[in-house]
């Protein structure tokens, strides 16, 4: 049986690729946060793809994904597309950040830490959840 692959695929390559050159304003002051694995040397992901969903961050080993909402994200079909697509990741068990761009000009460090406490968090789980208490947590991890 052939297993089916859920991530990257080559169909979404190209659209990938033009949406990591095209970041947004947003996308690109969050990708200067989160690239270098500079918050407690978590690797993340930009542009990343899952299912039919491209996600704007995530990190493969958290299971999480951030998620930076503009104007478009506050309509009717913008909500329904969302909760469609939050379904969709959380049955793959991803949990998803949303955050609306203005928010992160308007606070930065607010959104900085709630990263850094959900990123605590769920190593936390894991650790718990791991027979070794320093198993699972990545090279260079557990530091800010």
């Amino acid at each position: 049986m052939k297993k089916i692959r859920l991530n990257n695929i080559a169909e979404h390559k190209e659209k990938r690729r033009l949406l990591r050159n095209n970041l947004t304003p947003a996308e690109a002051v969050m990708w200067r946060i989160l690239k270098g694995d500079k918050i407690m040397g978590i690797r993340w992901r930009r542009q990343f793809s899952v299912g039919p969903y491209i996600l704007d961050f995530y990190c493969p080993f958290l299971k999480l994904a951030i998620e930076l909402d503009g104007y478009n994200h506050y309509t009717d079909s913008g909500y329904q597309h969302d909760s469609e697509r939050d379904c969709y990741l959380s049955k793959l068990g991803i949990e998803v950040m949303r955050f609306e761009n203005r928010f992160l000009w308007q606070c930065q460090e607010v959104v900085i830490d709630s990263i850094v406490q959900k990123v605590e968090n769920k190593l936390l789980d894991i650790n718990k959840n791991s027979p070794s208490k320093l198993e699972g947590v990545p090279e260079g991890g557990g530091s800010v």
